[in-house]
Formats: structure tokens, C-alpha cells, sequence
């Protein structure tokens, strides 16, 4: 079974699934305000690479990711924007999957909406409230963080750490400045749904709670995300199931950060590129390329360089996978060696930059026995490599429209001149070709053309 680094142990440890054969996880998805930024397109490949990766495995996934359609940030730009929250919502909504589909993130098993779980997120700060661990002030209703023993879990600190850390809350009323947000009290204008404390809407912390034990029950596998929610939110979810006798997350697991020339990309840096513009100006598997090979608790660098090392490496692969095509190979069955090595790579914390050594050294040899005229020798290890591309999501060859008969016609002339070593002629009908827009290749099965 795979092995992942596990924030709450502090170690690489076995994900042990509740269910045999399945596997729950929980992604927290975006806040959907503005357009989805690289962070945003890392951890949405992070754990689409491991849902894919498990589902080859032979589990069944049931993947929860969900989508924040209330928060302070929505609410700033509908009223900036002179324009309803909802229309801020659909717009960057629509945005954000997108970016998803582009980057061929699969779409999760479920995607709630906070504003779908308002009524059981009332219920569950009442039954807080009730069990005297939350608390009410004059502008909503807050978490008694210190109640609960092991607060900090996430941040891998001691509540006296944390503790002294905070800066001074803004709310004198908090009883410490690590208590937190369960409701919020609505200001004149803004969204908001009737409770006992008033009207107002959830805080975010406590949205994930409901909707993770909603969909996926008690103590589910694994709940993941970006290391930036590792603490406060995933700890404060934490602590909320923590403080109600419900078990939670089984494991807990971080993807690093993105950076831009050696320093985090965040908006503050003023280095925030949004997913969008990479997309726009990019072949969008070359960052899922660059995610992979990364591994997924060390930052990985985004820029004009490390892209277009991507997209070269993309090319060849591309190549290769056009050239396994056109060779006809027999049918075989993967090399079982070559999927040992992958496997074992990535089981051992998704070890991923190892498993793209893998397939790199596998189309080497795929390559190598095409040049030698051995087919049978390059059957099992092209399915191999078909096997970790599958696995890992990534897709190369082409999905260019089948040749017009007129290419068709040029493709075997070319082939029969330089059969008849009429080099003047091949170059001629070379020439032809580009400017018709085909890439020409020369290889040793013939002359291959893609746009």
C-alpha cells in the first residue's frame, strides 16, 4: 500500500484505507473569487496524480472537493465590483473548472457548494455552543481553541507557540487570539441565513467539517491540500470534530509551494501569475509535467525556463509515442520489471521525479530496440511506458485529424524518393509539407507528419 507523509505523525507512514479497496479522500477546493493561480493548479495536480495513480492501483476513490461560494473575499468584490456575490461566484466558478479541465484535473465525485450546507453548519456551532466550547460576542460566534487538548497538531507547535505567534486580534472579545471564526454576524447588505446568534453566514472553517462528514462519514482516509491550509484551517476543522467525539481525517497530507525565481509566489510579492496566463501561453500538460517532476512536499519552480524544459521534454515524448504508433507493435503485456520500479517509486511517498526517471529510461529503450529492428523486444516495454503515462495522467501523441489523401500521397512519394535515394525530390516534397503546416520527421519506419 502507498506511503505518504502524514502532517498530524510528522513521518512517512501507510495510508490504510477505512474500506478495503477504497479509499475517501478530501481536497479542499477553491474560494471562488478571482482567477485560479498556479498554487491553485498544484494541488489540484497533486492529488489528481494520486487519485489517478490509486484508482491504477485498483482502488475505487470516492473524492470530495469542494467549492466555497460564501467568504469575506467574495463579498469585498461584489460590493467593489458594484455587482451581487452570486455573480462573482458563477463568474470565476465557471473560471476555475475551466483551468481544471485544460490541465485534465478529473473532475471529483463530489463538488459541494458551502451555501448547499448552511442549515447542518448552524447545527453543529449549536451543539459547540451547547458543549461550552464555542462562544458568542458581538459580532458571531467563536471557537474556544484552548478546550481542546493537542491544539496545533497541524502546525506540528504547541498552543503556547501558536499562541504567542498571533498578532493582536483586532476582536478584543476572543478569549485567546487563537480562537476562531464558527459564525459570523452579517453586516447591512451582505449575504446571510437565520440562527440562533443572528442573522449571518459560516465561517470557513467550519464549512469543510460538515461537508467532509457529510460526504464521506466518519473517519475517512485522507484529507489533503495545499501546506499553506495545513494550519490554521485544516487544524481548526480538526479540532471542531476533535471537540464533538467525531472521528476525522484518518491522514493528513500537504503538497509544498510554487515558486517563482527561488521565493513563494503569493500577491504580496507582487510574483502571483495566475494559472490562466500559463495556460493561455503554454501546452497545459507541461505543468502537469513540471508537478511531476517535483516532488510534492518540495516547492517547484514555475518560470520561462523550467516551462519550456517541460514542453522540449513534452516534444520528445510526444515523438516517441507517434513513432510506437506508426511501428505497429505486436501486442504485449507490460513489462512487468519496469512497472515494479514505478510502482515501488510511488508508493513510497509519490515519489514522482523517480517514476519519470522510470519512464524516461523505458522510452530510451523502447527507442533503442526500434533502431535495432527489434519490435517483440520493444512491445513490453512501450506498454509499460503507456501504463505510467496512464497512471500519472499524462497524455502524449497527437489527437491531429487523419491525413487528407493529398498529404497521404506527398507522405509516400517522400518515402519512395529517398527509398531511391532521390534526395532532391524527398526535399522538394519536405518543403511541400511545411508549407502546408506539417512538422516533418524523418525515422526509420518512414516519414512521419503532424501538425
Amino acid at each position: 500500500m502507498i506511503q505518504l507523509f502524514d502532517t498530524a505523525l510528522g513521518r512517512v507512514a501507510p495510508i490504510e484505507p477505512r474500506t478495503p479497496g477504497q479509499v475517501s479522500m478530501y481536497v479542499c477546493g477553491p474560494t471562488v473569487y478571482d482567477v485560479p493561480h498556479l498554487g491553485h493548479g498544484r494541488f489540484s495536480l497533486v492529488f489528481d496524480v494520486l487519485r489517478r495513480y490509486l484508482e491504477w492501483s485498483g482502488f475505487e476513490v470516492d473524492y470530495v472537493s469542494n467549492i466555497t461560494d460564501v467568504d469575506d473575499n467574495i463579498i469585498k468584490r461584489a460590493n467593489e465590483e458594484g455587482r451581487p456575490p452570486d455573480a462573482v461566484v458563477a463568474e470565476y466558478e465557471a473560471m476555475w473548472w475551466n483551468a481544471m479541465d485544460r490541465l485534465g484535473v478529473k473532475r471529483p465525485t463530489h463538488d459541494p457548494h458551502a451555501t448547499a450546507y448552511v442549515a447542518p453548519m448552524v447545527e453543529l456551532v449549536g451543539r459547540l455552543v451547547d458543549a461550552g466550547i464555542a462562544y458568542e460576542t458581538s459580532d458571531g460566534v467563536y471557537f474556544e481553541s484552548e478546550q481542546v487538548d493537542g491544539y496545533g497538531l497541524l502546525a506540528r507547535q504547541s498552543i503556547d507557540s501558536l499562541r504567542a505567534g498571533e498578532r493582536v486580534a483586532v476582536n478584543d472579545e476572543k478569549r485567546s487570539p487563537v480562537d476562531f471564526a464558527l459564525w459570523k454576524k452579517a453586516k447591512p447588505g451582505e449575504p446571510s441565513w437565520p440562527s440562533p446568534w443572528g442573522d449571518g453566514r459560516p465561517g470557513w472553517h467550519t464549512e469543510c467539517v460538515v461537508m467532509a462528514l457529510d460526504l464521506l462519514g466518519e473517519g475517512f482516509d485522507l484529507h489533503g491540500g495545499g501546506q499553506d491550509l495545513a494550519f490554521p484551517h485544516h487544524e481548526n476543522e480538526r479540532v471542531q470534530a476533535v471537540a464533538l467525539g467525531r472521528a476525522f481525517a484518518r491522514h493528513w497530507v500537504h503538497n509544498g509551494f510554487v515558486e517563482v525565481d527561488r521565493v513563494k509566489m503569493s500577491k504580496s510579492l507582487g510574483n502571483f501569475t495566475t494559472l490562466t496566463e500559463l495556460l493561455d501561453h503554454t501546452d497545459a500538460r507541461a505543468y502537469r509535467l513540471l508537478v511531476l517532476q517535483s516532488h510534492y512536499r518540495s516547492p517547484v519552480e514555475v518560470n520561462a525556463d523550467t516551462v519550456d524544459r517541460a514542453v522540449r521534454t513534452l516534444e520528445r515524448l510526444d515523438e516517441y509515442a507517434r513513432r510506437v504508433a506508426a511501428a505497429g507493435l505486436p501486442d504485449a503485456a507490460a513489462d512487468a520489471s519496469v512497472v515494479d520500479r514505478f510502482r515501488s517509486h510511488m508508493d513510497d511517498d509519490l515519489q514522482t521525479p523517480a517514476a519519470m526517471a522510470v519512464l524516461s529510461d523505458t522510452v530510451r529503450d523502447v527507442n533503442i530496440a526500434l533502431d535495432e529492428g527489434r519490435p517483440d523486444d520493444a512491445a513490453p516495454l512501450a506498454a509499460a511506458a503507456a501504463e505510467i503515462l496512464g497512471a500519472v495522467g499524462l497524455t502524449v501523441g497527437t489527437d491531429d485529424e487523419a491525413l487528407d489523401p493529398a498529404t497521404t500521397d506527398l507522405v509516400a512519394r517522400r518515402d519512395a524518393a529517398r527509398a531511391d535515394h532521390d534526395w532532391a525530390t524527398a526535399d522538394a516534397i519536405r518543403a511541400e509539407l511545411e508549407a502546408g503546416g506539417w512538422v516533418v520527421k524523418d525515422t526509420p519506419s518512414g516519414t512521419q507528419v503532424h501538425r
